[in-house]
C-alpha cells in the first residue's frame, strides 16, 4: 500500500498462537523520559484523586491469560494506525512511526528480547505503554478513535480465529488416521452393539467410519463458528462509535475479515462466537469421549479386540500387570472441563446489560481453556491411535457368540414369502433352542429348523454364516466392504472440501 506503510493482512487461516508466550518481566520502568507513563500510573487515572488499591490491581488484571493475544493485538494496531494515517486522523508521519515501533515490538516479544510486565492491566496497556515509551507523544495518538471495549473485541475474534484454524488443522489429521486404519480393516468382522449387548454383524472399518463422520460435522461446525466470527468490531468505540472519520471497511481489509460488525453496541458486548465455539468443541470432546470409551472397553482382558502401544498406556505402582489406558480416561475426564467452560460462558452472558461490563473478562479464561484442552487432547489421540494395534481374531471370536446373526435367520426366511413378525417368532423359539442345548445357530441341526419351518433348507447356513450376514449389507452406509468403501470415499472428499 501507499505512504511507505506495510501492513500484513491477518487471515482465518494463519497458524494460531504457540500455547505458550513469552515470560513476565518485572521492572518495568517508572517513567520514561520520552513522555511515558508507569504501570502504576493508569490511563484512565485523570478521574481519580487515589491510587487503586493493590488487592483491586491484582483483581483487575487479565494480563497473565490475555498475554496470548499479543500478536493479534499488535496486528490490530497496525491496521488501526494505518487507517488513521489514510484519513488524516493523524499525521502520516505518525502512522509509519507508530507502525514501526509496533513491529519492533512484536520482534522484540518473540525473540525473548521483551518480556511480559505482571504490573501491566493487560496486553492492550502493556503493548501500548510501552509504544509510548519508546516514541514518547506519537505513541499516545494510537489509542484515536478506538476503546478497549472494541479493541479486546477484536483481539478476541483474531484469537478464536486462528485456534480454530488450528484445531480443524488438527481434526483433519484425525479423521485421515481414521480412515487410514478402515481401509485396512473392511474385512474385519466384529460384533455391532445396542444396550453395549452383542447385536449384529459388521466390521471394524465400519465402525470406524462412524468416528470419522462424527469428526466431519465437527468440522462443519468449526467452520460454520468461524464464518460469524469472522466479523471485524473495531470502530464500534466504547459503544457508540465515534466521531471521527475513520474507516472501518480499510481495517476491515486490512486484517482480512470477511465484514465488519453492523451495530456498536453489538460489537462490544457481543461474545456469542466464544459461546458458540466451546459449544462445538464441547461436542468435539464429547465425540472424542465416546471413542475413548470404546478404546478403554476394547483394551480391556473382556474384549482385548486392541491393545495400546507402550508409549501411549502406563503402568500400576504395585500391580505388575497392569497396562493402563490413561490417556483415554484423562480424555473422558477433560471432557466435562470443556462443558464446565461452555457453562462458565453462558452463565457469565446470561444476565449483562449492553453494553460492554467487567464480566466480560472472564470470557477468556474459559475459551482459552477449551481451546487448550482440545488441542492436547487431539495431539495426543491421533498417535495413540495410529499405533493401536488392532486383534481380528478377538473381533471375529467375540461376532461368532451372541446370536448375532438371528436377524439374517428371520430375513432368510421372510426371503422365502413368510411374514417378518412370524420370521421373528420363530427365530427366537430357535435362539432358546440353541441356550438350552449350548450350541448356536450355526452348529444347530437342521432337523431342529424344520421342526418349526419347512422353509429351512442346507442354504440357511450359508445365509447365517458371520461373511454372509457383513458381505450382504450392502444398502448405502451399512459394513459390506463395498459399502464402506464408499464412506471412505465420501470422508475423504468430505475432507478436502475444508479449508
Amino acid at each position: 500500500m501507499g505512504n511507505g506503510v506495510t501492513v500484513t493482512t491477518v487471515t482465518p487461516k494463519r497458524m494460531a498462537m504457540p500455547f505458550s508466550v513469552p515470560s513476565f518481566k518485572r521492572g518495568f520502568p517508572n517513567k520514561s523520559s520520552k513522555g511515558g507513563f508507569s504501570m502504576s500510573q493508569k490511563m484512565w487515572a485523570g478521574r481519580f484523586t487515589k491510587e487503586v488499591d493493590e488487592r483491586v490491581n491484582d483483581f483487575n488484571s487479565s494480563i497473565k491469560f490475555d498475554a496470548r493475544m499479543y500478536k493479534q493485538d499488535i496486528s490490530g494496531s497496525i491496521a488501526h494506525a494505518t487507517m488513521l494515517g489514510e484519513c488524516g486522523i493523524i499525521e502520516k508521519s505518525e502512522s509509519e512511526a507508530i507502525v514501526k515501533g509496533l513491529r519492533e515490538i512484536l520482534d522484540d516479544i518473540q525473540s525473548g528480547k521483551l518480556g511480559f510486565d505482571p504490573n501491566a492491566e493487560d496486553i492492550h496497556m502493556f503493548v501500548e505503554a510501552e509504544l509510548t515509551k519508546r516514541l514518547g507523544d506519537t505513541g499516545k495518538r494510537l489509542h484515536t478513535a478506538r476503546s478497549r471495549n472494541d479493541q479486546v473485541a477484536l483481539d478476541v475474534r483474531m484469537t478464536l480465529l486462528d485456534e480454530t484454524a488450528e484445531i480443524k488443522a488438527m481434526l483433519k489429521k484425525l479423521t485421515q488416521t481414521v480412515v487410514d486404519i478402515a481401509k485396512k480393516h473392511t474385512l474385519t468382522v466384529m460384533p455391532g452393539y445396542t444396550h453395549l449387548q452383542r447385536a449384529q454383524p459388521i466390521t471394524f472399518a465400519h465402525h470406524l467410519m462412524a468416528y470419522a463422520n462424527m469428526f466431519i460435522r465437527d468440522l462443519g461446525r468449526l467452520e460454520d463458528t468461524a464464518k460469524r466470527m469472522n466479523k471485524m468490531p473495531l470502530g464500534s468505540g466504547a459503544l457508540a462509535g465515534t466521531t471521527y472519520p475513520i474507516n472501518r471497511q480499510r481495517v476491515c481489509e486490512l486484517l482480512g475479515f470477511d465484514e465488519i460488525t453492523q451495530n456498536s453496541l453489538d460489537g462490544v458486548s457481543d461474545r456469542d462466537f466464544c459461546i458458540e465455539l466451546c459449544s462445538t468443541l464441547s461436542m468435539l470432546m464429547m465425540h472424542l469421549s465416546r471413542f475413548s470409551e470404546e478404546i478403554i472397553l476394547w483394551c480391556s482382558w473382556e474384549f482385548k479386540f486392541v491393545e495400546l502401544d507402550d508409549a501411549y498406556a502406563t503402568g500400576s505402582s504395585i500391580m505388575p500387570q497392569k497396562k493402563n489406558p490413561d490417556v483415554t480416561e484423562l480424555i473422558r475426564g477433560k471432557t466435562g472441563r470443556v462443558y464446565g467452560d461452555l457453562m462458565t460462558l453462558l452463565t457469565m452472558m446470561k444476565g449483562i446489560p449492553l453494553a460492554y461490563n467487567k464480566d466480560m473478562q472472564e470470557d477468556k479464561e474459559a475459551i482459552f481453556d477449551a481451546i487448550d484442552t482440545v488441542k492436547l487432547c487431539l495431539v495426543t489421540f491421533d498417535p495413540m491411535l495410529a499405533t493401536m494395534r488392532v486383534i481380528p481374531e478377538n473381533m471375529r471370536a467375540a461376532a461368532a457368540k451372541g446370536f448375532i446373526n438371528a436377524t439374517d435367520c428371520a430375513d432368510y426366511l421372510v426371503k422365502k414369502g413368510m411374514p417378518f413378525r412370524d420370521a421373528y417368532k420363530i427365530t427366537g423359539t430357535l435362539v432358546h433352542t440353541c441356550i438350552e442345548k449350548g450350541c448356536t445357530l450355526e452348529t444347530l441341526g437342521l432337523d431342529e429348523y424344520k421342526k418349526l419351518s419347512d422353509s429351512f433348507d442346507e442354504d440357511v447356513f450359508e445365509a447365517i454364516s458371520l461373511d454372509t450376514c457383513v458381505m450382504q449389507r450392502k444398502s448405502a452406509g451399512g459394513p459390506a466392504p463395498e459399502a464402506v468403501k464408499e464412506q471412505i470415499n465420501y470422508v475423504e472428499n468430505a475432507l478436502e472440501n475444508f479449508r
